[in-house]
């Protein structure tokens, strides 16, 4: 497969993960409040989920999608589970895919899979388009609300972004819900910073 027909299935794979999640039902929660569907994941203790090791890694993402009212996480953790669906509809659910996920943890950007590594950094672009990961910053964010510090989300295209907890919404909309959450006598509103993470394609269309 062809490093650019790759980047384009997969970019438009995580512009329909990242919708279908949100119709998943799947719950908004800190790491502390965090939970998951023990059939598939142990909740670890730090918040974040670990496959069961009688479990296949494919099986288990489906059941996010499937079962998302079973789960409770949060914004940045959302962001891998859409990039694992991306790869499950790109891949099929191979074996491959079993193989290189079959220990995978679900924490933000902490416990990556290396297959995955670069959507954890973020990196400035001359364009952005559907499928990049975009960061909206709050800098003067109320310490009592430490979780509305920013919002994680795919560019779906059309000018709409989806970001878990928050949904699909323009960046004028997220960037209003955010400033709601700013410290007493802040004049500085809410931004889309000007970087994005994005998956090494070509490193994934060489490993399938």
């Amino acid at each position: 497969m062809a490093n650019t027909n790759f980047e384009s299935q997969m970019r438009a794979a995580i512009v329909e993960q990242a919708q279908r999640l949100y119709r998943s039902g799947l719950n908004f929660a800190t790491f502390r409040k965090s939970f998951c569907n023990s059939l598939y994941w142990f909740r670890t203790p730090d918040g974040g989920f670990s496959l069961r090791s009688d479990k296949k890694a494919a099986d288990a993402i489906a059941d996010i999608y499937r079962n998302g009212g079973q789960y409770g996480t949060e914004c940045a953790t959302a962001m891998i589970i859409i990039y694992l669906g991306a790869l499950l509809a790109v891949t099929g659910g191979s074996a491959r895919f079993n193989s290189m996920f079959s220990g995978v943890q679900l924490m933000n950007w902490h416990k990556l899979p290396r297959a995955l590594a670069e959507t954890g950094r973020m990196n400035t672009y001359s364009s952005y388009y559907p499928g990049d990961r975009r960061y909206f910053k709050n800098p003067d964010v109320d310490l009592a609300h430490p979780e509305w510090q920013g919002e994680n989300v795919i560019d779906l295209g059309g000018g709409e972004y989806y970001g878990h907890g928050i949904g699909i919404m323009s960046a004028e909309q997220i960037i209003s819900d955010l400033n709601t959450a700013r410290r007493s006598g802040s004049s500085r509103t809410s931004y889309l910073m000007n970087s994005a993470g994005r998956p090494n394609f070509g490193m994934l269309v060489g490993a399938f």
